[in-house]
C-alpha cells in the first residue's frame, strides 16, 4: 500500500484535503499546514516552477508530515524522470485521453521491471543512496509512488473503462477543463458535467480506484457526496486574492461609513448655523 493509500485509509472515509502551489512559496505551504491542510499539490504544469525548486517543496512538505504531489506538464521521460526524482508521493499528468498515455507515464516514472526508470542511484527520492540495497530501495519507490491519470477531456471520458482499468495508476478528475472539453466552459455546476463525474467515479471504484479532484467552494458539496479520496479546494493566488479582497472590502466598508457619519454631522452643523 503506497503513502497516499495509506493516509486515505486512516482518514477514516473523509477525504484528504490538498492546497495547491501555483508558484515557489513555502511560506503559503507551511502556513497551510498549521491550518490542517494535509497534501500539497505543486504546480508545473502552467506554473514556472523548477524542478530544483519542486524538490525543495517536496522537502519541506515531508518535514511537516504533508504529503505531495507534483503535476508535470506531460508524460514525457524528462518529465517523468526528473519530477521522480525529486522524491514527491505522488506525480500527475494532465490531459491523458490514451492508455498509451499512461503506459508511457508508467514506463518513466517505475524501475524495472515494471518499467524502464533510470537507474540513477543518488537523487533526493532514493535517499542520495545513503541506503543498504539500492534495488531494493528502487523496488520500495515502486510500491509507494503514486501514479495519477487526469481525466479531463471527453475523448478520456469515452473510454474511461481502459484507463480505469490501467493496474496501479488512479485518476483525478479535471472539472474546468472536462467542462470545457464537454462544451459548458466555466460551468462546473452543469448537469452534463456533473453526470460525466459520476461515470468517472463509478467506473473506478469498480477498479478499485483512488480519485482525486480539485474545485472551488461553490462545488465542494457534489464532491463530497460523490466521496472523492482526495479534494484539493485551494491555492496560493485564490487564497492570496481571497484575503486581499476581504481586507480591501471591509475597509473600504468602514471608511464609506465614517464618510456619511462625517457628511451628516456637517449637514446638522450647517443647519444649526
Amino acid at each position: 500500500m503506497n503513502r497516499l493509500h495509506k493516509a486515505i485509509q486512516q482518514a477514516n472515509n473523509r477525504p484528504l484535503l490538498g492546497a495547491a502551489l501555483y508558484s515557489y512559496d513555502p511560506v503559503f505551504l507551511e502556513i497551510a499546514r498549521y491550518m490542517g491542510f494535509q497534501v500539497v499539490w505543486i504546480e508545473m504544469e502552467h506554473a514556472g516552477i523548477s524542478f530544483a525548486e519542486a524538490a525543495d517543496l517536496c522537502r519541506m512538505a515531508a518535514g511537516t508530515g504533508m504529503l505531495t504531489m507534483i503535476r508535470i506538464p506531460d508524460a514525457r521521460r524528462e518529465s517523468v524522470l526528473k519530477a521522480a526524482e525529486c522524491g514527491p508521493d505522488m506525480i500527475d499528468i494532465p490531459m491523458v485521453d490514451t492508455p498509451e498515455q499512461v503506459a508511457e507515464l508508467v514506463r518513466y516514472a517505475r524501475f524495472a521491471p515494471v518499467g524502464a526508470r533510470g537507474f540513477f542511484s543518488v537523487s533526493r527520492a532514493l535517499r542520495y543512496g545513503i541506503v543498504d540495497n539500492v534495488p531494493a530501495e528502487q523496488q520500495r519507490l515502486n510500491s509507494e509512488l503514486t501514479l495519477l491519470a487526469q481525466i479531463e477531456t471527453k475523448e478520456a471520458l469515452a473510454r474511461i473503462e481502459e484507463l480505469a482499468a490501467i493496474p496501479d495508476v488512479d485518476l483525478f478528475i479535471g472539472p474546468a477543463d472536462l467542462a470545457a472539453s464537454l462544451g459548458i466552459p466555466g460551468e462546473t455546476s452543469h448537469p452534463k458535467l456533473l453526470k460525466a463525474a459520476e461515470q468517472i467515479v463509478q467506473t473506478a471504484r469498480k477498479h478499485n480506484k483512488k480519485i482525486v479532484t480539485a474545485c472551488g467552494a461553490a462545488d465542494f458539496p457534489h464532491w463530497a457526496r460523490l466521496g472523492v479520496d482526495l479534494l484539493f479546494c485551494t491555492n496560493n493566488i485564490t487564497a492570496l486574492k481571497a484575503g486581499a479582497q476581504l481586507a480591501l472590502d471591509a475597509a473600504n466598508q468602514a471608511i464609506d461609513l465614517a464618510t456619511k457619519g462625517v457628511s451628516k454631522n456637517r449637514q446638522q452643523e450647517s443647519v444649526i448655523r
